[in-house]
């Protein structure tokens, strides 16, 4: 994981040393970094069949769409590594009928760390409750893949879905503290089988900075 870091930290740096200078709508007006927690067990989402959490480290350019009344539109585009923990509880779920459903149960029974790699974009509309503070919220639909199968989603490519909720604060003339809540969807739209897919409840923090 700590490679993973690198390699997104690399990235920021890089954006900021080669966009700070240009601009134009095909340039970004920040870059930032997100950090999210989140995991199946929670209030809204609390299967029993599995157990289920996500870290995941995101990269993040801005561009400013402009604004309507009193909102404000940016797109996000979020390169992003995810890494995740999974077991399967009820081996039930894995039905006799199916080939090698004991070897399967075996399998998936066993606590196990995956990797998910995707590319992200982010619709955020933002609203201005004070003068350093608006309450943002984000809409992304990304592509992936996956390393490793389980009983609920295959390995390979896949698709995710977030929503995000929460509050970014001004903490300088150049630079962006948020705090946030988000909720998560991944699945492969049948393209493969098994899709029964993983929702998530969790947290996130992020930090931007403005381009010049």
């Amino acid at each position: 994981m700590k490679k993973h870091f690198f390699i997104l930290l690399f990235f920021i740096v890089f954006s900021v040393f080669s966009q700070e200078k240009k601009v134009g709508i095909w340039h970004p007006t920040k870059v930032g970094f997100l950090y999210n927690k989140a995991q199946d067990n929670n209030f809204l989402f609390d299967d029993k069949d599995y157990s289920y959490t996500t870290e995941t480290f995101k990269a993040q350019l801005f561009y400013d769409l402009g604004s309507w009344k009193k909102l404000n539109f940016e797109i996000s585009v979020q390169p992003q590594i995810q890494t995740l923990k999974h077991q399967l509880i009820n081996e039930q779920f894995v039905l006799p009928s199916e080939e090698n459903y004991q070897d399967k149960r075996t399998e998936f029974t066993t606590p196990k760390t995956m990797h998910l790699y995707a590319f992200e974009l982010g619709f955020i509309l933002k609203k201005k409750l004070l003068k350093k503070l608006d309450l943002q919220a984000k809409i992304g639909l990304g592509v992936a893949t996956i390393n490793t199968r389980t009983e609920r989603l295959a390995k390979g490519f896949t698709f995710i879905e977030n929503g995000s909720l929460g509050f970014s604060y001004k903490t300088t003339n150049t630079t962006f503290l948020y705090i946030g809540t988000n909720i998560g969807h991944v699945s492969n739209f049948d393209t493969q089988d098994p899709n029964n897919g993983y929702n998530i409840l969790g947290y996130e923090i992020g930090f931007s900075y403005l381009l010049k």
